[in-house]
């Protein structure tokens, strides 16, 4: 799955991401160093893993989008 970065603390290693619907969805330190990324700017178009239902949505991985 494809999302927009929104939010990023590089201390905490946690953020958010929208997804294309415009939902926010938080991610923890695990899914983002599961996606060995050292830096993530606001607006970078990232990939996602998730699992869970919709409305409980709970990030596993995020990396950067690469075509």
């Amino acid at each position: 799955m494809q999302a927009t970065a929104y939010t990023y603390d590089a201390g905490s290693r946690t953020g958010s991401v929208l997804l294309d619907d415009g939902t926010p969805v938080p991610f923890d330190a695990a899914a983002f160093d599961a996606g060995a990324l050292r830096l993530l700017r606001p607006g970078q178009r990232v990939r996602i893993e998730t699992e869970g239902p919709k409305d409980r949505l709970r990030i596993t991985l995020v990396t950067l989008q690469t075509f």
